[in-house]
This record gives structure tokens, sequence and C-alpha cells, in this order.
């Protein structure tokens, strides 16, 4: 069974790197990160933050336009045109077909992610030019614009002797190059003098783009699912509106959950339910500062869903379930600790991660079984 997935895996692998549409998403969001250096230059101060912000939303834009594309194309155009049936007819299972068809899609767009997410880290070091005396950072321009001119030689060489698809080659060669590329600019300053290399490291960054491509796997395996059932836009439809709203999943949902719960916190300490309990909060940022802050705040000594009527305790259940099922991709948007220098703890992160993972998994188990009962005839 893995031999099975794993060969489903590898052709899906490169027939959504050979999609032409892979190569314009990637090839506009390296041009938007790029030109999100100057166009931060304009924010009065919070040029570097307005950079990052632009450069995260970039990748995580494109990996989920690609997302919803890529998982649309191997899998519902398959059922379309038919040709899933004779892998089906083989001693394939249809859960193999599925796992194959989204591990196939999910590298690809890792595959993707991880060029734009070197790209975005040559800008970044670069940083923003605030006035003109700052000075122009000529490792970055020299080895970023060189290893991506040396990608693009390298596939249309790769093209013109040897028959290999272009699209596929540039972006498979452009990560090897730009990683050389990214490690050699850490090891210089603007003027080509030596620094040490973890100098200009941002792992804060790093930890916010594996969350943004938890994000991406979540998208890619609810675009699989969606494409079991329903054709090529309305899946498109369908990975779009649940991107969106997984953004406004806390405004939606845990907006109400908080207001309802405030309401009967309120009701326990007008009944005199309630402790006065002391919360510490401990921020430590990337400079080793570390600031506390410690507060007294009401806990209830009763479950909160005893304050409330049979009414609210229903509506309080559907909100809860709404909140679940929906993706919350705001406990993954990490943008805001890393703007504003704030170490990002492991154990959010893992937690984080972990929810991203499972979820993946759930809507990969709604896809295998809404393709149990498809029928391909």
């Amino acid at each position: 069974m893995i031999s099975q997935i794993l060969t489903i895996a590898q052709n899906t692998f490169f027939e959504s790197l050979r999609q032409p549409v892979t190569l314009v998403v990637v090839a506009a969001a390296a041009l938007l990160l790029v030109m999100s250096n100057p166009l931060a230059a304009f924010t009065m101060g919070e040029d570097q933050r307005m950079l990052v912000d632009l450069g995260l939303a970039t990748i995580f834009l494109a990996g989920a336009v690609l997302a919803s594309f890529l998982a649309t194309n191997v899998v519902g155009r398959e059922i379309t045109n038919r040709t899933a049936l004779t892998v089906i007819s083989k001693p394939v299972s249809r859960p193999v077909f599925i796992l194959g068809k989204y591990f196939g899609v999910l590298m690809a767009l890792l595959l993707a992610c991880l060029a734009l997410t070197l790209i975005f880290m040559l800008v970044e070091m670069h940083a923003v030019l605030q006035t003109v005396r700052d000075p122009i950072h000529v490792p970055v321009l020299l080895f970023g614009f060189g290893g991506v001119l040396l990608a693009a030689l390298a596939a249309v060489w790769c093209n013109y002797f040897y028959g290999m698809a272009f699209t596929s080659t540039v972006i498979f060669m452009s990560v090897p190059v730009l990683l050389v590329a990214y490690f050699l600019s850490l090891n210089f300053e603007p003027d080509f003098g030596r620094q040490p290399m973890l100098e200009s490291f941002k792992g804060n960054i790093w930890l916010a783009t594996i969350a943004l491509g938890t994000c991406v796997a979540m998208l890619a395996a609810i675009a699989v699912a969606v494409s079991t059932r329903l054709g090529q836009v309305m899946t498109l439809a369908v990975t779009v509106g649940l991107f969106v709203l997984g953004l406004l999943s806390d405004w939606i949902f845990g907006r109400l959950l908080r207001g309802m719960e405030s309401d009967w916190l309120a009701r326990a300490t007008e009944a005199g339910l309630t402790d006065e309990v002391e919360f510490t909060t401990i921020i430590e940022r990337t400079s080793g500062e570390i600031a506390e802050k410690v507060a007294l705040i009401d806990q209830a000594t009763v479950p909160l869903t005893d304050m409330a009527s049979s009414g609210e305790v229903f509506g309080w259940s559907l909100l809860k379930v709404g909140y679940a099922v929906l993706p919350n991709f705001q406990v993954l948007w990490l943008s805001d600790a890393v703007t504003q220098d704030i170490v990002i703890p492991s154990g959010f992160l893992i937690r984080s991660v972990g929810y991203g993972l499972i979820y993946t998994l759930a809507a990969l188990a709604v896809g295998v079984a809404l393709f149990q009962r498809r029928d391909l005839g």
C-alpha cells in the first residue's frame, strides 16, 4: 500500500509542478515579494513590520490559490475524464488513490512555498531603505538575482537539450539555488564585510512560515475532499470561501462564545460563585527582554454553563460545533508575534501545528468517505 501511495504521489507531484498555473502563481508571488520592499517604505517608521506582514500574507495567499487549483486538477479532472476509473480498476484502493493524490499535491505546494519563503527571506534581509543613506545590501542582490537567473538558465538548458518541462524544472532548481544564496547572504554585511551567520538569521520568521505551511496543508486536504464530489468551479469557490471564513473564524464564532461566557461569568460573580485568582502573563522578546504582567481575574467555582438558560446552552453548543468545524487559520497566523519581536513559544507552535495536522487528517477522512461512494462509471 505504501509503495502505491508513493507512486501516485510521485506522479501527482510532477504533474502539479508541470501545471502552467503553478509557475504563473509562483512568479507573480515572487514579483510581489520583491516589490513589497519599496512598497513598505511609506509607513512612517513601521516599514520593516509592514514588509514582514506583506511577505507572509503573499506566501499564504499564493499557497491557498495553488492548493485550490492543483487539488482540483489532479482529482476533479481525473474523475471527469474517467482516468480515475482506470486506476481504481487496478489493485489500487480508493483511499490509497486519494492519499497519493493529496501527498503529491502537498509536496508540490511545499516546494513552491519554500521557494517563495527563500525569496522573502532575502528580501527581508535586504531591509527597507528608509533614507537615501541606508546602504543597499549588495550580497543579497547579487546572490538572489544571480540564483534566480541561474535556475532559469538551467531550466532552459534542460528543456532544450533533454526535453524536460520548463515549469517543473525551474521551480525544482530554484529551491537549492536560492537556499545557497540565502546562506551565503547570511555571512555578509551590505558592503560584503564578514559577519556571524546567526546575526541576520530570523528564526521567528521561519517558525511563522512553518505555521503557514500547516495552513496550506489544511487547505490542500479540504480542496482534495471537496473535489471528490464537486466540479472545478465549485471546488475553487468552496475552498476559497473556507479560506476566507477560516481567517474570520475567531470573529464569527470566537467573539460570540467569549461574549456569552463573559455574561455567564458576570452572573456567577453576582451570585458570589467566583474566586479571584492571580493570572501571570510572561512575554519574551527576541532581544532577550522579558516582560511580566500580573492581573487578578474572576474565576467561576461552578461550570459556567450552570449560569445559562437552556436556550443559551443550545446556542452555545451550536457555536462550539461551528467553531470546531470551520478551520481556524488565525491560530496559525503568527505575523503579529514576528512584527512585535516576541519569541514564539515552542509549546504554542506545537499545539497550533498539531491542530492543523488533526484538521488535515479529518478533512482527508471526509474526502475518502465521499470518494468511496462516488460513482466513477
